[in-house]
């Protein structure tokens, strides 16, 4: 008898997109009324303003239709995920080039000498770098490049592709659940609550490192159980498949780090510092980025002495690797495509606001992160949920007694929670499949970190509450 083989990811979003569409037959369709907010520049709901309007159901045209509509809707012209999905693909033309130098392999072999026997220590480091990045700007695509980086560097140090994958996943998505300046997310939030986003950064400063510290001991708990005995890891029977895909058939002969190989790694580093600092500071997005990857590639195989043929052949190359990360991620934003058009985002969130009205301070404040995760799996983008959720929730806050600030940690930190293993977010999603970690597999092994990580949330929010 076959075993069961559970569906690739792929499988899974375009099921999701059926079930969405199918939901938006049952859910009866709904608006707010917009208005401008002149602080964000963007359309929010009106809390009390909910109408219902004509029924938009979805059918099969709409399902076949969202992911491309994911990557690009030609209804209404507009982007979608398409910006995300090129940055993917240039960063794997990028990494493609550099690894061909065979710069990262000697790098890896230099590292891996130099840290033998403490291996161990890059688990924090690293997952404090990553969570600096998800607290300062919410550093979410951002990260994707980061996989394929660390599964090799992970796999040398006798760790395997689920420590590489959970450094960067849970680094920077604890960074984002305890987001203290994050424009993305907190600073959004607070403008459309109406309160300084310095407001509650006490509190959510506690989240973010309680929330580091825990994270960081589940991760080298694993990495050391897979270090003594690699039988433990949850992708033991990929081992060899994974060790050949991204180790390659190396030789017990070690690589020379020439000068040449130095400047390419130094090449190497500063694109990502670039990176950081354009989103960072300079409010870069896709395209930007993109572009510097691009640049970088192309100065990289120059230096390398590459000719035109071996350059732009091996850039297409590593594109080709990341294909379908790029098609994730457009099927998983078709999700969201599909409850827009069929208008029932926003019957949704109508249900939630009648939900918490009338509630205790800490009841509401518990019942508000539990919608708050529950419209989170429905909208993955914090800011677009902010937006969202934000105008309507806050109001109902007053009556309850409980400060703005606190519906923002509420709000941030359900976002932050799910978006660490939610299927529509295209950073879980395609984070995975750059690791090669199967999504079920990697559900299994976080689910108790995840209720650890909901039991400090919801005692945080309480005590909040009674502040």
């Amino acid at each position: 008898m076959s075993k069961f083989k559970f569906p690739s990811a792929y499988t899974i979003l375009f099921v999701l997109i059926a079930l969405v569409a199918v939901l938006t037959w049952l859910i009866p369709a709904g608006q707010y009324h917009m208005a401008l907010n002149d602080t964000l520049g963007k359309e929010v709901p009106v809390a009390g303003t909910y109408a219902h309007v004509a029924a938009h159901p979805q059918g099969f045209i709409a399902v076949v239709m969202a992911p491309i509509s994911g990557l690009y809707d030609p209804e209404t012209g507009q982007a979608g995920a398409i910006d995300v999905a090129l940055f993917i693909l240039i960063i794997g033309g990028f990494l493609g080039i550099v690894t061909k130098t065979g710069a990262i392999d000697a790098g890896i072999e230099r590292v891996t000498l130099r840290l033998r026997g403490r291996e161990e220590w890059m688990i924090p480091i690293l997952m404090a770098l990553f969570a600096a990045g998800g607290t300062i700007y919410g550093m979410a695509e951002e990260s994707l490049p980061f996989y394929t980086l660390l599964v090799p560097v992970m796999l040398a140090a006798r760790f395997d592709p689920v420590v590489a994958a959970s450094t960067v996943l849970l680094g920077a998505g604890i960074g984002t659940l305890g987001s203290t300046i994050n424009p993305f997310a907190t600073v959004i939030a607070a403008n459309a609550a109406g309160i300084p986003f310095t407001a509650g950064i006490g509190l959510r400063a506690v989240l973010l490192v309680v929330g580091w510290i825990i994270c960081v001991v589940w991760v080298m708990r694993y990495a050391r159980q897979v270090r003594q005995d690699p039988s433990r890891s949850i992708v033991a029977d990929k081992q060899e498949e994974n060790r050949a895909h991204f180790l390659g058939s190396k030789t017990q002969e070690s690589l020379v780090f020439t000068p040449l190989r130095k400047i390419i790694l130094v090449i190497f580093a500063l694109a990502f510092a670039v990176m950081i600092y354009g989103v960072a500071v300079q409010g870069w997005w896709m395209a930007e980025i993109s572009a510097v990857f691009l640049v970088a590639a192309i100065l990289v195989g120059l230096i390398a002495r590459m000719s035109e043929e071996e350059l732009t052949s091996t850039f297409i190359n590593g594109a080709r690797e990341l294909l379908g990360v790029a098609l994730i991620i457009g099927i998983a934003r078709g999700i969201v495509v599909i409850m827009d058009k069929g208008m029932i985002t926003h019957t949704i969130l109508h249900s939630a606001e009648q939900t918490v009205s009338g509630l205790s301070s800490m009841a509401f404040i518990n019942v508000m992160y539990w919608l708050e995760v529950i419209l989170s799996f429905l909208v993955p983008s914090s800011s677009g949920l902010a937006v969202l959720t934000m105008p309507i929730m806050a109001p109902l806050a007053d009556f309850a007694g409980v400060p703005r600030d606190l519906v923002v940690t509420a709000y941030q930190s359900a976002s932050g929670i799910v978006n660490l293993v939610t299927p529509t977010s295209a950073v879980v999603m395609g984070g995975l499949a750059i690791a090669r970690v199967p999504y079920v597999r990697y559900l299994k092994w976080v689910a108790p970190l995840l209720v650890i990580l909901t039991l400090v949330i919801m005692a945080t929010l309480s005590v909040g509450a009674l502040l």
